[in-house]
């Protein structure tokens, strides 16, 4: 993938299943090693085998099969396993898989959406084809929301009546794939009745900009995820600030990478604020700040 920031995401591909490739963005990944012995958690969930200490950091290892509902690991496989040590959501986590196959270059704009078959809690966000095999793309933000629930205290933010009636009057897009950061986004602002739109797909964010724009009723404030199949949260962005009549839109991206890399390309493509999701009193502030923005240049046009 080549965005407006001129980087590339591949695509790791590993074995869950004898059969069946999955795959994750190589921008989530931190490390890849062999097995190691696990020191066990107690009262943790079925699915984590344990804490591993790798390079002075102890991290969680989770049995990505089992967790996405194949057969769990056996103790005499283990020795042929691997450990994808992911930096994601503010978490260094290990996902144990039965192998490795190949770090593979990736066409995002490629990707299809799963099929409606699978259903709503499928742990896969999108499909594709290496050289000729179905590769699934997993939901890493959907597994880390089954094994590690946030506390409600993360997800509901805390805003005065002043505030919430500077926001209230803006029209609000939120973009993501992963269906478990759309209801995290959805709840964030249903808590305080804030309205706002959806979007599952930068695309389709772009074209209900542009209608918007059209109808004379343009968007005020998009946040939207920056790794998403097709047009990406980086590509959105410029395409927004290149656009003029959809350029006064306070733009804020966010990421489930822990990277300052991601932030500063988030800024190069336009955009105005650039979070590492999900913390919703971090995302109100960035939308309060948009429309303080915005009140500013009314009264500057006045």
């Amino acid at each position: 993938m080549k965005n407006a920031t001129n980087q590339s995401q591949g695509m790791l591909l590993f074995q869950l299943t004898a059969r069946q490739s999955f795959a994750i963005g190589t921008l989530k990944v931190k490390e890849i090693v062999p097995y190691t012995p696990l020191t066990a958690i107690p009262h943790s969930h079925p699915t984590v085998l344990g804490a591993a200490n790798l390079r002075g950091e102890t991290l969680p290892i989770i049995d990505m099969a089992k967790a996405v509902g194949y057969p769990p690991i056996k103790s005499e496989e283990l020795r042929t396993c691997y450990i994808i040590i992911t930096d994601c959501q503010r978490k260094l986590v290990g996902f144990l898989v039965r192998g490795i196959n190949k770090i593979t270059a990736c066409n995002w704009h490629d990707i299809e959406s799963p099929p409606s078959t699978l259903g709503r809690n499928v742990f896969v966000t999108g499909v594709t084809t290496v050289e000729g095999k179905l590769v699934q793309l997993l939901d890493v933000e959907l597994l880390l929301s089954k094994v590690f629930p946030e506390s409600p205290s993360s997800l509901h933010p805390v805003l005065t009546d002043m505030q919430r009636e500077k926001l209230r009057p803006l029209k609000i897009i939120l973009i993501d794939d992963s269906a478990v950061a759309r209801k995290q986004l959805s709840q964030a602002l249903d808590s305080i009745s804030i309205p706002y739109f959806i979007a599952t797909s930068g695309q389709e964010a772009l074209d209900m900009l542009h209608r918007a724009a059209a109808a004379g009723a343009p968007f005020d404030i998009i946040v939207s995820d920056i790794e998403m199949p097709g047009l990406d949260g980086y590509e959105l962005a410029f395409e927004v600030q290149n656009t003029p009549v959809l350029s006064h839109a306070y733009i804020i991206l966010h990421t489930s990478l822990n990277s300052e890399i991601s932030v500063s390309q988030a800024h190069q493509v336009g955009a105005h604020e650039a979070l590492t999701k999900f913390e919703a009193n971090e995302l109100i502030h960035a939308m309060l700040r948009g429309a303080e923005r915005k009140q500013t240049a009314l009264i500057q046009s006045a």
